[in-house]
């Protein structure tokens, strides 16, 4: 049994919490205004079946839980939340605490190494797709592919990284420990950048996305851009062309997901700020950073701004 804190419970959040302590492990969670969760316990409903879980504690106040050593720490929040939420768990993370990043985006890495020890920093991609229906209630709508886990300098002792991915897979959730999380990680950002802003935008689902001719044009090159940028930036993909990720994209990861509205769908539809910033926005000032303009992506940045207002 572990002491495991999760810092926000939104959509990804409330899964992670519930399952764990579902399973029997001392789940606490962070959030912003604590009198939001008055509910007596988490549910989560949909592909994985139905699950609820009374937490050991709630807090918008992390001096409340300062004396408790904790093993595990998931950081759930908006990719624009991260440093604030950094901030807030620095002083909880000890000597053999392990802390998971898994939002959507480029620089969650690169702002939690700021306050934390870059070893204890470990990056999640998840693909599973949830919604918030009201706090303390999530459903899992989908599922591409397992949470990966790893750390991006392979600066964690690879022991201590499977033990925290196996803690994670045991619960339910499905989880898989990798070497190359970052070029994992990037997957997700060509995937995330292609689908989540024209899915907002357009209030359509994946599938649809995919189907019609004129987005599917717009997402090819918004991930041609997105390869330019990576080349010039020297970042490394898993793919060796934008031609054989697009294929890729098409035909295995659209399936699977193509009745899924992005969560950015519901952003805009709540009224809430956007993850833009993170995906398209941060290949915007990765392009410009080398003199390079990826102009589709910064187009579809500016539409979903000119939404948020």
């Amino acid at each position: 049994m572990k002491n495991i804190l999760i810092v926000g419970l939104g959509a990804v959040g409330t899964v992670f919490a519930t399952f764990l302590k579902e399973y029997g492990h001392r789940v606490y969670a962070v959030v912003k205004d604590k009198s939001k969760y008055s509910c007596n316990s988490l549910k989560v409903d949909g592909i994985w079946g139905e699950h609820t879980a009374v937490l050991n504690g709630i807090t918008d106040n992390t001096q409340e839980i300062k004396n408790i050593n904790f093993d595990l720490i998931i950081v759930a929040v908006k990719s624009f939340d991260t440093e604030n939420a950094v901030k807030t768990i620095k002083e909880l993370v000890k000597e053999n605490t392990i802390v998971i990043l898994t939002q959507n985006g480029y620089g969650n890495y690169e702002t939690a190494i700021k306050y934390l020890p870059k070893e204890k920093v470990l990056l999640g991609r998840v693909i599973f797709g949830s919604k918030i229906n009201k706090p303390c209630y999530a459903t899992i709508t989908v599922n591409a592919d397992d949470v990966r886990i790893g750390h991006p300098e392979n600066l964690t002792e690879e022991k201590k990284v499977i033990e925290t991915v196996c803690t994670i897979k045991h619960s339910g959730i499905p989880a898989t420990y990798s070497k190359d999380i970052y070029k994992i990680l990037w997957d997700k950002i060509l995937y995330n950048s292609a689908l989540n802003p024209l899915g907002a935008i357009l209030k359509k689902r994946y599938g649809e996305l995919a189907e019609n001719p004129y987005t599917r044009e717009i997402m090819n090159n918004i991930i041609k851009e997105i390869f330019d940028v990576c080349r010039l930036n020297d970042i490394q993909l898993n793919f060796s062309s934008a031609d054989e990720y697009i294929e890729f994209f098409y035909t295995k990861l659209i399936p699977p997901t193509k009745d899924h509205y992005p969560s950015m769908y519901y952003d805009l539809l709540s009224g809430k700020r956007t993850e833009t910033d993170a995906l398209n926005g941060a290949i915007v000032k990765l392009g410009e950073k080398v003199g390079y303009t990826p102009k589709v992506n910064k187009t579809i940045v500016n539409i979903v701004k000119a939404l948020e207002i």
